[in-house]
């Protein structure tokens, strides 16, 4: 949990007043719109059955339902999260924004960003999450946002065109009614899986298709319906798995296993090791056979898998042979060096091109908003260009500056 005064924490206007602030010192809000809207908004109010200090935490969801096996299927977001979208979106009084999933509390912000002459709809799959929003809706003084039970790959035409689309749910495509519902000067800020990695990322119009603003790490249950995400996972074992959506992967499950059982080999690559959002991206799209490996804490702990993998790492696969990315302390890289982690037979061949790929991100790429994103819908071109990702409704092309 993110401290935000202990003397405060039975005080909602103070923890809110305190999250605000913090928000403000990690950058999360640069605005002085979205620091009133968030000053404003009662945070708890969406989470009645959260205790406060949950409710105002920077960095932790707040769960809203899960599936039959325990899994959360609709959070409220974390407010760093939230902050950082918003900010993304840029909004302005006046403005008609369409969010797609619901939980209520984001939906407020927007009210208070586009003001008495604006509109806001927010749509979810979800009867029972929709329901739950239009009360918390209502219960904090709301009751203007329009609430739909509706699967968002369709948008929501009714009310279209939109000045902003805000998607708060990962989505693994971008349907062509998000781009037609959208104006012609309009926004669509989306958090986008590209080969396992999300990121949110604030597109705008370019010419048929879209280009990105922006960029930021985010994490998000994915969606549901028919934009769910169409990947391929296999568990090599109690604690480890790999998941990947490229179909040039081979996923063989027991003989990857049989690999994690050979000697572990170390490379380094002599390369700085830092901001590692913008090189995971960087990875993603350069690998040729590109995966994620999870590992779980046990895994790690019994030294089987580096820590990287706990929350998913870019791996490289092969028929029989893994490797993945780690780090090791090095003052003669500012601090810390990258390396690679290989097992199986082929170890050594995967790891020298993921070393390449390390040492040309470090000396060429090593910085902040080096990629621009497109999105272009329709028929993907044949061959793909480099560094593109073909989705089920257009590509996805990802170049470095």
């Amino acid at each position: 949990m993110t401290a935000i005064g202990d003397s405060t924490v039975h005080d909602p206007d103070a923890l809110r007043a305190d999250m605000v602030r913090a928000l403000r010192d990690q950058d999360a809000i640069t605005s002085e719109p979205v620091a009133a809207a968030f000053a404003k908004v009662p945070r708890h109010r969406f989470a009645p059955d959260a205790p406060l200090e949950l409710a105002y935490d920077l960095h932790r969801t707040v769960p809203v339902k899960k599936d039959e096996l325990g899994l959360d299927i609709s959070v409220m977001s974390a407010a760093h999260l939230q902050g950082v979208m918003l900010e993304q979106a840029d909004i302005e009084p006046g403005m008609k924004v369409l969010e797609i999933g619901s939980g209520g509390y984001n939906a407020a912000l927007i009210q208070e960003l586009v003001g008495s002459d604006g509109a806001v709809t927010t749509v979810d799959i979800d009867r029972d999450i929709v329901d739950r929003a239009r009360l918390c809706l209502d219960d904090a003084g709301y009751g203007q946002v329009k609430t739909v039970v509706a699967d968002g790959e369709a948008g929501v035409p009714d009310g279209a065109p939109y000045d902003r689309i805000i998607v708060t749910a990962a989505a693994w495509d971008i349907p062509p009614s998000w781009i037609s519902e959208l104006a012609a000067k309009g926004r669509l800020v989306v958090p986008l899986t590209v080969r396992g990695t999300t990121r949110s990322i604030a597109f705008d119009r370019d010419g048929e298709g879209l280009v990105s603003d922006s960029y930021r790490l985010a994490r998000f249950v994915p969606m549901q319906g028919e934009g769910a995400a169409k990947e391929r996972k296999a568990l090599l074992r109690d604690g480890v798995a790999v998941q990947t959506e490229d179909v040039r992967v081979p996923l063989n499950t027991e003989a990857l296993n049989r690999a994690l059982d050979t000697p572990r080999l170390e490379f380094w690559s002599g390369a700085a090791y830092d901001l590692p959002d913008e090189l995971e991206l960087y990875l993603t799209l350069h690998l040729s056979r590109p995966a994620r490996l999870h590992a779980s804490r046990d895994i790690v702990e019994n030294g089987l898998v580096e820590a990287s993998a706990l929350l998913g790492v870019p791996a490289l696969v092969s028929e029989d042979s893994i490797a993945y990315r780690t780090r090791r302390e090095n003052e003669d890289t500012d601090g810390f060096e990258s390396g690679v982690v290989a097992h199986g037979p082929q170890a050594e061949a995967l790891a020298d091109q993921y070393l390449n790929l390390l040492r040309h991100w470090a000396q060429d790429h090593r910085r902040r908003g080096a990629a621009t994103i497109r999105y272009l819908p329709g028929t993907a071109p044949s061959p793909l260009p480099q560094n593109t990702v073909l989705k089920r409704h257009g590509i996805v092309t990802v170049t470095w500056h």
